[in-house]
């Protein structure tokens, strides 16, 4: 099947209101599928959903560790925060450490999501600025790869050494090479592959250990485990990677991406999966991942973060219930 499928329902009473479609892959340690919805070769962009490679290089290259970067540091360079306090002070701190400073990122100010820190910068009638940016831990940790590899400040562009490791790491753990990239919404790269690739990738970084044969499963395992022991970084308070990954007591690592996109790592089962909502949305995107998660067994059903994203209530501003997100039967 090459078409996408049905993956996610919206009920509003007994009436079937709107759909979302979409592709997604679980794959084995080997690479291989395990189970197919709609394309496994819909080439997409996996947006914000692959940090965790992108951050690869970093620990690789040596540069992680000559800087002395904490497990909390790891966990921000594959976040997608939402410029909270805890945030933002850290990547401030970082950059400090680095002799750097808020002007040396290049991802571009963001408002907060975080209503503290969004209504705090009203009440002082400042600016959001770009540590409060979504991308700033990962922007943090191109900075200190730079650094270490005493290369240019202008670490986005595409012919630069980061991007070209960052490039170089994302062909060989999605196994494919890329047909290309598209500018991420923080103005670095982000390259393209398919969505058996992304789901390729991910299971690689489940099937890897802290005593890994090599550099790079070692650094994998590393950053998995930054983002199960700091879930609070990887996103922030309400958000599904948060909520979620605290569901799954630290066993399994999640990332969403901009436009429907968001993947799991599942170390006790070596398994890796990925998704893509062809409209988009993210409301299809953390209901397929959720019922993808317990399918698996890795997610409780009955989990107040489950039912927030899946088969909850779904109620109108008087608090009445009207009807309910749910996945498809064909995903089930």
């Amino acid at each position: 099947m090459t078409d996408p499928v049905t993956l996610v329902e919206v009920w509003r009473g007994p009436f079937l209101e709107s759909t979302h479609r979409g592709h997604a892959v679980i794959c084995d340690s080997s690479g291989d599928i395990v189970q197919a919805w709609g394309n496994p070769d819909r080439v997409i962009l996996p947006r914000s959903s692959c940090k965790m490679v992108q951050a690869l290089p970093l620990i690789e290259s040596g540069a992680a560790a000559a800087a002395g970067l904490t497990t909390e540091q790891l966990a921000l360079s594959c976040a997608s925060h939402q410029g909270a306090l805890i945030h933002t002070s850290r990547v401030s701190a970082w950059l400090s450490d680095l002799g750097l400073g808020e002007g040396d990122l290049r991802c571009g100010p963001q408002e907060p999501d975080d209503t503290e820190a969004r209504n705090g910068l009203i009440r002082a009638y400042e600016e959001p600025c770009q540590l409060h940016n979504n991308c700033s831990g990962k922007h943090a940790g191109f900075l200190t790869l730079a650094k270490h590899l005493n290369a240019g400040s202008e670490y986005i562009e595409p012919d630069h050494p980061v991007q070209k490791a960052v490039k170089e790491a994302f062909e060989e753990v999605t196994g494919q090479e890329t047909p290309g990239y598209g500018i991420d919404g923080c103005s670095a790269p982000n390259f393209a592959t398919t969505v058996h690739g992304l789901a390729r990738a991910m299971s690689f970084f489940a099937s890897c250990s802290a005593d890994g044969a090599s550099v790079r499963e070692r650094a994998a395992a590393q950053l998995v485990q930054a983002m199960a022991t700091y879930p609070e970084l990887v996103a922030g308070e309400g958000r599904a990677c948060t909520e979620v990954m605290r569901a799954m007591d630290g066993k399994v690592a999640i990332k969403t991406g901009a436009d429907g996109v968001f993947v799991a790592i599942i170390p006790e089962k070596k398994l890796g999966v990925a998704v893509k909502i062809v409209d988009g949305g993210t409301r299809g995107s953390e209901c397929a991942i959720a019922a993808i998660l317990t399918k698996l067994g890795v997610l409780d059903p009955n989990h107040p973060a489950t039912l927030k994203r899946m088969n909850g209530p779904m109620l109108n501003r008087r608090g009445i219930e009207v009807g309910s997100v749910r996945p498809s039967a064909a995903l089930l």
